[in-house]
């Protein structure tokens, strides 16, 4: 019979001193470790963010879902003051997610975690996590996030909301469908939920610069895209107009041509493909569609990023 190891509890602060000097910082360069856990494409916006007297440690946003996501760590164990700030920090930035991570998730913040979910329903989503790390005998450390208390997979519409509609609902079976087969099969995004819109956004080799999207656009066509949006025009056009130099040889690796749309009244730009589709039709087309938008989603994933490279 083969030797068993033995697992041991390995304490956070072995691994980082401070949580603030270097859990923080190890999180935020390891943020796609978080969002596996939690089912989202997070990209960072801001660190220590400035709230009254308080600062939240991590902004990000969901980008399946453009969300903003405040995250707040801490040692030890869940206590009242940073469910309090937790709460603050959601409201005075806007935030439609937060969670709370700690290396204990003590029973009554659980129940209070679950009952600001089942009543704040879909205006505010709360996680609470768990964070600890385990080493076997002489081993490597490895780092355990365990999430405690989430939303209801099933969003829960108030009393007095109406149903979605018929068209939102195929939208979200269509995305759902699609988001499953990305993540399942080809590892493409940390999505879980399906949402009721006519596009989805997915994160990129480097998100801050562009990102990937598909969407059902208008005049019954359906879009797979590179968007390049920095929060800065010129260098949103720059980048464009640097790629749009390398034309033909994107497009030969692509195996199509592209549609360039520089889009100069807006920040953004963007490079995508087309085909006819709409969310109406028949269950075979939907299926076609998807899986075309989902090879041209791989393709653009296999060429962009070293095209995006070259232009930096």
């Amino acid at each position: 019979m083969e030797e068993l190891g033995t697992i041991q509890d390995v304490a956070l602060k072995e691994l980082w001193p401070g949580e603030a000097t270097h859990f923080t910082p190890w999180l935020v360069q390891n943020l796609d470790v978080l969002g596996k856990k939690l089912g989202m494409d997070l990209e960072i916006e801001s660190t220590e963010t400035s709230c009254g007297a308080f600062s939240a440690d991590i902004v990000a946003q969901d980008l399946s879902t453009s969300k903003r996501v405040v995250i707040e760590n801490q040692y030890g164990g869940t206590d009242h003051k940073h469910l309090g700030q937790l709460i603050t920090y959601a409201s005075v930035l806007g935030a439609g997610v937060v969670v709370w991570i700690a290396e204990t998730i003590r029973p009554e913040h659980k129940r209070a975690m679950d009952f600001l979910n089942q009543n704040l329903k879909e205006s505010l989503s709360l996680y609470a996590v768990k964070a600890s790390a385990i080493r076997i005998d002489g081993s490597k450390p490895a780092f355990v996030l365990t999430v405690v208390s989430m939303p209801s997979e099933v969003s829960v519409s108030p009393d007095n909301s109406p149903a979605p509609s018929e068209t939102k609902e195929r939208y979200r079976s269509y995305f759902q469908s699609l988001i499953d087969e990305l993540r399942e099969t080809h590892n493409f995004t940390n999505a879980r939920t399906g949402q009721p819109q006519n596009w989805y956004t997915f994160a990129s080799e480097n998100s801050k610069v562009y990102r990937y999207s598909t969407g059902f656009a208008q005049g019954g066509r359906v879009r797979v895209e590179v968007y390049i949006d920095c929060d800065d025009k010129a260098k949103n056009e720059q980048m464009f107009d640097c790629l749009l130099q390398h034309k033909q040889e994107i497009e030969a690796a692509l195996g199509c041509e592209l549609s360039w749309e520089r889009l100069d009244s807006r920040r953004a730009c963007r490079i995508a493909v087309y085909r006819d589709g709409d969310i109406d039709a028949d269950s075979e087309t939907l299926a076609d569609i998807k899986n075309w938008t989902v090879q041209n989603l791989l393709k653009f994933k296999a060429v962009f990023p070293a095209k995006f490279q070259q232009c930096a």
